[in-house]
């Protein structure tokens, strides 16, 4: 029939795709809802990008070590290749976050935060900045332990970024509302980067709770375990499917003894353990708030470090290699081993001062890169801390994307080891006793990592990265007693300290000074009526201006000045709170909040 219409044939195979797609959605939907397949999609793509991550930093490790070796015979080829390498790797890395996207530098986890808290913070999730985080991050890795960085803050960037774009596509195809979704899917996306860079779904979601989102609704709590628990088993599972395993293990294999992990009064030297990584966490914390201040305020700092990026990172990483290299003090401190084989050597349970132990065991034992022929082993660590701190502080500078919850871990597992290998001395000549030295290293890491970012999840994740549920009580009791000396005086924390550092708004807790903090009093019914009431007067002052504004919510800010740039948004106030406060801290000269 000529009066027929006619259909093309790419229109009816489009028909066809609408049907099926139409077919598929409703099959999905029949179980669970769709978001339910977003959250196990967003688990194992995470996990497959960190695989192939580490697959990459590890072949360009091995090159290096290759090179190295090969060179063999020349000091000074061997110095420029050790040296010049991670130096050229920093370069890169700051010169693809300078040049392609300047929100690809850092951590991570202080931005995600302010998103999780409500606030917007444009082009932060946009495919750029994830290209160029990958790249950079891949190159900060395989500078190895000499630059002394990890990757589980940006990471967390990373899986947000997937998760923004999974919420997008779960928006379309279900029509939901955009708001509830999105938030939703952010807040899964922060415990599945850190699960995915472990294989530790647990630790990772409640890691997420205490670090990234401080307002945590219990309807977040399933999701976030479910996309968890897809990430870790996507992760462990490559090791097999690669044949590097046979079975799913743990990531960190120890030895430690079943029958006898540790005696009763031992309890009372993790307790010390704990203690002391409290106070070499509130050392550290507080180097690291002056440091920032003086990338902040000094000119030299500032011109480099927003100028002369490349430059900068290149220097620093060309002088951290200086430091770690094996014809100097390198020798002393293990830097021909990577991050995961120092994290192994430290956890070893065997004692390395041991008088069990023979030369030639020494020589293919754990600690033949932490000790020389003239050098005892507990020197060795002493020599590794003591440089270490100082190096991971000017590593904390680079503008490259990097992370520093690894580095803290491997940090307090040293400062364990050490006082599990001079307990091991001083009871070498006791039969009835046999100090493990692997299982201080496991609390110290756990103690150090949790004090410095106010957390209790590290203690979980050093269970679930060895398996060794035996030490669950000494670990608990030692990151207990640090998190009690970090917290004391409402220090901030690590990831506090990046936020005030960068003036980012959040609703975390972070202790406010009267003496630094403005309020803005916004009439409810009246918007445009604004007042400030500036920080200078006193406490009878404030409560006599606040009388008279009962029916108005506080926005609260803290900086050195009252003007829009040097401030920041805390959170929003009631005046009444606010007078509370204030009445309750009278006399102390200071007001925390």
């Amino acid at each position: 029939n000529p009066l027929k219409p006619m259909v093309s044939f790419s229109a009816y195979v489009l028909c066809v795709c609408a049907v099926c797609l139409l077919k598929l959605k409703r099959c999905l939907e029949t179980p669970c809802g769709l978001e339910w397949y977003c959250y196990a999609a967003l688990g194992a793509l995470t996990a497959l990008l960190s695989v192939l991550m580490d697959l990459t930093v590890a072949k360009i490790i091995k090159a290096h070590q290759l090179l190295y070796l090969n060179l063999e015979g020349s000091v000074l080829l061997q110095f420029l290749c050790w040296t010049l390498y991670p130096a050229c790797l920093c370069a890169v890395a700051s010169w693809l976050s300078h040049h392609i996207c300047p929100f690809s530098a850092g951590s991570g986890i202080p931005e995600v935060r302010t998103l999780l808290a409500g606030f917007e913070l444009p082009n932060y999730l946009s495919v750029t900045n994830m290209f160029t985080k990958s790249l950079g991050l891949i190159c900060t890795l395989s500078a190895g332990s000499t630059v002394f960085l990890g990757k589980v803050g940006p990471f967390v960037h990373l899986s947000t970024m997937m998760g923004a774009y999974l919420s997008r596509l779960c928006t379309r195809v279900q029509g939901q509302s955009k708001t509830d979704v999105g938030n939703q899917m952010l807040v899964v996306s922060a415990a599945v980067g850190v699960a995915s860079c472990f294989g530790a779904p647990v630790s990772g979601v409640l890691f997420s709770i205490e670090v990234a989102c401080s307002p945590f609704p219990l309807k977040h709590y399933l999701p976030c375990f479910v996309a968890a628990a897809c990430g870790a088993l996507t992760f462990r599972l490559f090791a097999v499917w690669s044949g590097e395993e046979e079975t799913l293990q743990t990531l960190f294999k120890t030895n430690f003894s079943a029958t006898l992990p540790f005696y009763p009064f031992e309890i009372i030297f993790f307790a010390f353990l704990g203690l002391l990584c409290g106070g070499v966490s509130c050392l550290f914390l507080c180097c690291h708030r002056r440091l920032l201040h003086c990338t902040r305020t000094q000119p030299v700092w500032v011109r480099m470090l927003t100028t002369e990026k490349t430059l900068y990172s290149a220097a620093v990483g060309f002088l951290l290699a200086c430091v770690t290299l094996p014809h100097s003090a390198g020798q002393y401190m293990a830097s021909k081993y990577t991050m995961k084989q120092l994290l192994t050597s430290l956890l070893h349970s065997e004692s390395w001062l041991s008088a069990s132990q023979n030369a030639s065991a020494l020589e293919t034992g754990p600690c033949t890169g932490w000790t020389s022929s003239d050098l005892a082993v507990p020197v060795a660590l002493l020599i590794f801390l003591l440089l270490k701190m100082w190096m991971l502080l000017l590593a904390c500078t680079l503008p490259v994307p990097a992370g520093f919850f690894m580095p803290l871990f491997i940090y307090g597992a040293a400062v364990g080891r050490l006082l599990g290998e001079l307990l091991a001395y001083v009871t070498s000549g006791q039969n009835w006793m046999a100090v493990n030295p692997g299982g201080y290293a496991l609390a110290g890491a756990a103690a150090l990592s949790g004090a410095c970012t106010h957390s209790l999840s590290p203690a979980l994740m050093a269970l679930e990265l060895t398996g060794q549920f035996s030490h669950a009580g000494p670990i608990f009791v030692s990151i207990l007693i640090a998190n009690v000396v970090a917290r004391a005086r409402l220090r901030p924390s690590f990831y506090d300290n990046l936020s005030i550092s960068k003036r980012l708004p959040t609703l975390a807790n972070i202790c406010v000074c009267v003496c630094t903090c403005v309020y803005e009093c916004v009439f409810v019914w009246r918007l445009k009526c604004v007042i400030f009431i500036l920080s200078p007067v006193g406490t009878s002052q404030h409560e006599k201006i606040l009388k008279g504004w009962t029916h108005c919510v506080m926005r609260l800010y803290w900086g050195q000045r009252w003007t829009p740039p040097h401030r920041a948004l805390v959170g929003l106030w009631r005046s009444t709170n606010i007078t509370h406060t204030l009445h309750k801290n009278r006399g102390i000269g200071t007001c925390y909040i």
